[in-house]
């Protein structure tokens, strides 16, 4: 497929009440238009499509939200660069991109440098990076490489949350909730140590936007009879 394919395929599969919701919490002039297309349809439109780089460059400079997505669902983590990323974390400002950019499957997880860059990012005292490097931590959690990170690596992690969540941001502590949640559901050691930094923040305030949604409650999952099957606790 070549760029208009793909915008003509996001047309057809434009949603009504999906736009009204778009124009409501992207009012501002320099909002981008949207075609009001869910995130599981985009998905499914994503795999059509099938990986291409090139294509998701030229579908990144779009004025469409609904195609940024599927840029960034269709590109080739083998091909995606430290400098690609950088210009386009500044460029996270609509709706859910920062989510699929750096959590949600996201296939900048799956970069061969994707370790460095979030230890940068979780440094960082720029807000988006910061918070998509707690979404890159949460995808790096779910791992099962040889080549994952150790219980040591994470347990760093959690003693960093532990030491700064009382000075972030909320949009900061929900990133920061989901990384604990990854991380505490890997083994019964990071279960114990993320559950006491869970406990210390409590449930997290969610605004969606359009409406209130229940408070993010790490606690309540990382407690769960499923999980505590999973581990043997």
């Amino acid at each position: 497929m070549d760029k208009s394919e793909v915008i003509n395929l996001l047309e057809a599969n434009q949603n009504e009440r999906g736009i009204q919701n778009w124009k409501k919490l992207n009012s501002h002039a320099d909002s981008l238009k949207s075609f009001g297309i869910g995130l599981t349809v985009l998905r499914k439109l994503s795999k059509k499509i099938g990986r291409d780089h090139s294509l998701a460059h030229q579908l990144w400079k779009s004025d469409i939200y609904d195609a940024k997505i599927i840029a960034l669902l269709i590109d080739d983590p083998k091909q995606i660069t430290r400098d690609q990323v950088e210009l386009q974390v500044d460029n996270l400002k609509h709706g859910y991109l920062a989510h699929v950019f750096s959590s949600c499957d996201a296939t900048l997880a799956k970069t061969p440098f994707v370790v460095d860059l979030l230890e940068d990012w979780l440094n960082s005292n720029d807000t988006m990076r910061k918070q998509c490097g707690y979404g890159l931590l949460y995808e790096v959690s779910k791992s099962k490489k040889k080549d994952a990170p150790d219980n040591a690596f994470f347990l760093q992690k959690i003693q960093k949350i532990h030491d700064t969540y009382d000075k972030e941001k909320n949009i900061i502590l929900l990133s920061m909730g989901g990384a604990l949640l990854g991380i505490g559901k890997r083994n019964t050691i990071l279960n114990v140590a993320a559950l006491k930094v869970a406990k210390k923040i409590g449930p997290i305030p969610v605004d969606s936007g359009i409406s209130k949604c229940e408070p993010f409650d790490v606690v309540k999952h990382l407690t769960s009879d499923y999980l505590k099957k999973k581990l043997g606790i």
